[in-house]
């Protein structure tokens, strides 16, 4: 047989799910994506910091934060090309009411983007003293400063900043001090039209990219292991000019592997991937200040086969019906606890031995807002988890389904999903697709 015949034959042999990876998206160079993110800024500082701190009582909203030490609001609020905060940064809002707005301030050497200076060091030397000078001639009756003992992104505040910041306010003015954590956490996890509209192409980049790893391209079984795989995602998106948020997770499952932990993951890194396996993976990027976080799950085909055993797929679509049920009980206020709740008893009703880890997304990966159970919290999270669910929020659906596959001896296997949606408020959809069934990869 010559070359030509048994190239077409075997390309005639290929299951279609193993075509190839989807085009990559077009990337902004760095320079188009700071002037985007400022734009996002501006407009978000005019329209939801006024909304917030109304909505939560507060007349001033100090923030500040050190140099390598940012809070993590803070952070969120500096111009693209402020990598840092710089020296002692210190931010202030203040509210005049809705005819004059909202006073942006910066108590600091240097404007901060939209943030007008108000400190001349010379005039002036002591940035405390100046900060206070500036509270006292406003007199606000509440005023917020990031503490939380139960949201880490709410608790920017350190210590010695605190206690230099009471020193300074005096009795009168510390004594109005309060730390409303739903203030930091709206601004965190609420989302704008301008972002909502490009982040489906944060998905397409994400889905491109796994695409392209869970195919010949990255993987050749019998040589390739799972930490060769997630080395080689991190490559990719180094080359792409991106970067991740986390270190890639891969993992494998097969037959006669003992029972599979969550905790644990699969086969150890080192395993070679073999025809047979089922390789579950982990990634997400970050790109123009915003996240994704993805799971995947491929099936490495045995010689002869042209999809995966009946009990896989099967284990797919009771995973795919999980993903209807949970996305169906998003509820605007409901808690996380709540929602967790009602998720697991439909499933319970359906015979679906489901666990949920569901979490918002935006700035981060691990976003601000309320938490929809931990894969090692079925009962639900104290106060986490009584945090309500927000409208104009981005999600991770994280979840996953266990079930027998006779094919495997009645082994139980987990099937794991994590896709990243939008809830409007009243309904939640999915930003570039889910999937409901396995990637299937060449086994030779």
């Amino acid at each position: 047989m010559s070359r030509l015949a048994a190239a077409l034959l075997l390309a005639l042999a290929a299951p279609a799910a193993a075509a190839a990876a989807p085009p990559m998206p077009d990337i902004l160079p760095l320079r188009e994506r700071a002037a985007v993110q400022d734009r996002w800024l501006a407009e978000r500082l005019d329209a939801l910091v006024p909304a917030l701190m109304r909505r939560d009582g507060v007349d001033m909203w100090i923030l500040i934060a050190g140099e390598y030490n940012e809070d993590p609001v803070v952070r969120t609020m500096l111009p693209a090309t402020w990598l840092n905060a710089r020296r002692r940064t210190i931010l202030v809002f203040h509210d005049r009411g809705p005819e004059q707005g909202v006073e942006r301030i910066a108590v600091t050497r240097y404007p901060a983007g939209t943030f007008a200076s108000a400190w001349d060091p010379d005039a002036q030397p002591d940035q405390w003293a100046r900060l206070a000078q500036i509270v006292r001639e406003r007199d606000p009756r509440r005023i917020a400063v990031n503490m939380s003992e139960e949201f880490p992104l709410a608790d920017g505040l350190s210590a010695s900043q605190r206690d230099a910041l009471v020193r300074a306010l005096g009795p009168d003015h510390a004594a109005r001090l309060v730390s409303p954590e739903r203030l930091s956490l709206g601004w965190l996890e609420t989302r704008t039209p301008a972002e909502m509209a490009v982040y489906p192409q944060l998905l397409r980049i994400t889905h491109a990219i796994i695409a392209e790893g869970l195919s010949p391209a990255a993987i050749t079984p019998g040589v390739t292991t799972a930490d060769d795989l997630r080395w080689w995602f991190r490559e990719r998106v180094s080359k792409l000019g991106l970067s991740t948020w986390f270190h890639p997770s891969v993992n494998i499952q097969r037959p006669q592997q003992g029972t599979f932990s969550i905790a644990t993951m699969g086969l150890a890194s080192g395993e070679p991937i073999q025809p047979g396996d089922l390789i579950h993976i982990d990634f997400g990027i970050s790109y123009l200040g915003l996240t994704t976080d993805n799971q995947r799950m491929a099936y490495v085909l045995r010689p002869g086969e042209t999809e995966a055993p009946r009990g896989l797929r099967e284990g797919m679509a009771a995973m795919s019906r999980l993903v209807d049920i949970h996305t169906s009980e998003m509820r605007a206020g409901r808690s996380g606890n709540a929602t967790l709740a009602a998720i697991r008893a439909r499933a319970a009703r359906e015979g679906i031995e489901a666990t949920i880890y569901t979490h918002p997304l935006g700035y981060h990966g691990h976003g601000a807002g309320a938490t929809i159970g931990l894969w090692d919290a079925q009962g639900g999270v104290p106060v986490k988890g009584d945090y309500p669910v927000e409208p104009n929020t981005a999600w991770s659906i994280e979840l996953n389904a266990e079930r027998a596959v006779p094919e495997w001896g009645g082994q139980k296997v987990r099937f794991m999903f994590e896709e990243n949606g939008w809830f409007d408020g009243r309904a939640f959809r999915f930003l570039n697709g889910r999937q409901t069934e396995l990637i299937l990869i060449p086994g030779g």
